[in-house]
């Protein structure tokens, strides 16, 4: 690797830095509710098939090609595929990057408003309304543009610092904590009265809740929760030693991902029918249970605070790599600081961020195929942006890379048998471009 290239400093950091690009507000935010939408359990199975057949490798391949290259997305194709059409696909990467960050910020400026509102004691209070506490949030347009700035001025200082002293730094050692708090927050979930029918409603599936539709939300939540498609993870393992096993830190990274989402699940949807929300809330279900559960639960306000806290790292470790993989495009033939494209980045950014923020208020009349602009940039991102995303990633690993160096990063670092490569291989070229087409033929009605 160049010498004047940044390195993640231990196999550790690098898993934790891209289990927290992957783990956040795919995981903990978006899996409950759009598992509520989608038919509980019958969404958790389509999910967990989808990410370890699906999203699993395409995890290696993103990595096998960034630690391939050793350069950012953008310039890892132009590297790998010279004067060819695969060099668009970085180039995708980092605008769906742009505007799946211009939505996620918005979430972000959410979670980091609940957290300081939580620090100041003024969430969990004596007859709080918690579905209208977060109303007011998001349809006031001071506050929710405020967040927006906040949160993105947090990633900003965060990416100037590089990778080493900004991203490993930050993930290495929060990620653990949060599993911490995600157990006991589980534990009290499940002590609730009527908590076993949420447990009910999440473990057994209703196959009859299985549509073309629901597979789609299905694919495009394991790739969104694995942060893959986008090439941000090109651009992490860009970074990585030559040492570290691709496939074992993958696997390590789904593992987490997977027990998270579960997780999430748990602790959400027995509160869920606990207190008498609907599963089908939508974006606002995890701002209105989480109070709920900190409520009935010793010293709760502190909990909540701290919880917030660590949900907010979780969704900053997340957007650590999608500004940085834009950030990264910019900086890697060295005529432009690291400093001045993360504040111009971060200062487009909101700005794009802007009409999703406002989507709940001042825009709140203005719709995209019946979607308001912040759910059509999700369903834009997370259902049609990433999935072919991840059909170009398979086809060209498949079909454009050379086939020696694919082979002999899959087997770096570990003793992983020649018949993993095989079974990988055959994933690749088969089951994973075969899957995203079928799932999208049968959302558009055709079977």
């Amino acid at each position: 690797m160049s010498t004047n290239r940044e390195q993640w400093s231990s196999k550790f950091g690098f898993i934790m830095s891209s289990a927290g690009a992957a783990i956040g507000l795919g995981a903990i935010w978006k899996f409950p509710y759009v598992a509520g939408t989608s038919g509980g359990g019958a969404f958790l199975l389509m999910f967990i098939a989808f990410t370890i057949l699906i999203g699993l490798p395409m995890l290696i391949s993103e990595f096998i090609i960034g630690r391939g290259a050793q350069k950012e997305a953008v310039s890892a194709y132009y590297k790998l595929a010279p004067n060819s059409p695969w060099t668009i696909t970085g180039k995708l990467g980092v605008v769906g990057c742009f505007l799946l960050l211009s939505f996620y910020s918005v979430v972000g400026g959410w979670v980091l408003i609940y957290t300081v509102l939580s620090i100041g004691g003024q969430i969990i209070t004596p007859g709080a309304a918690y579905p209208e506490l977060f109303g007011m949030i998001t349809s006031t347009p001071s506050w929710t543009l405020m967040g927006l700035a906040a949160f993105l001025l947090i990633n900003i200082v965060v990416i100037t610092f590089g990778i080493q002293n900004g991203i490993e730094a930050a993930s290495k050692y929060m990620m653990p904590l949060l599993f911490i708090f995600f157990i006991v927050l589980v534990v009290r979930a499940l002590t609730l009265d009527g908590a076993m029918e949420g447990v009910k409603f999440f473990l057994n599936p209703d196959f009859s809740k299985i549509t073309g539709e629901s597979a789609l939300y299905a694919l495009g939540q394991s790739f969104f929760a694995l942060a893959v498609g986008f090439s941000c993870m090109v651009t992490y393992s860009s970074y990585l030693d030559k040492k570290v096993s691709i496939p074992n830190s993958a696997g390590s990274v789904v593992t987490m991902n997977i027990i998270i989402s579960v997780l999430a699940g748990l602790a959400i949807f027995p509160v869920v029918f606990a207190f008498g929300f609907e599963p089908a809330e939508g974006p606002g279900l995890l701002f209105m249970v989480l109070p709920a559960v900190f409520s009935q639960i010793p010293l709760g306000e502190m909990f909540l605070a701290i919880f917030l806290l660590l949900f907010l790292f979780a969704t900053l470790t997340s957007s650590f790599s999608m500004l940085e993989i834009i950030v990264s495009a910019f900086i890697e033939n060295g005529k432009h600081s690291r400093k001045k494209i993360s504040w111009i980045s971060g200062i487009v950014m909101f700005a794009a961020g802007i009409p999703a923020a406002l989507s709940f208020s001042l825009f709140g009349d203005f719709t995209i195929f019946g979607k308001n602009i912040f759910d059509a940039t999700d369903y834009l991102v997370s259902n049609i942006l990433l999935p072919l995303g991840c059909l170009l990633i398979a086809l060209f690993i498949s079909l454009r890379m050379d086939k020696q160096l694919v082979k002999e990063e899959f087997l770096l670092g570990s003793d992983i048998s020649p018949a993993m490569y095989t079974a990988w291989n055959i994933l690749m070229k088969v089951l994973v471009p075969a899957t995203i087409v079928v799932v999208f033929i049968s959302t558009s009605g055709i079977f």
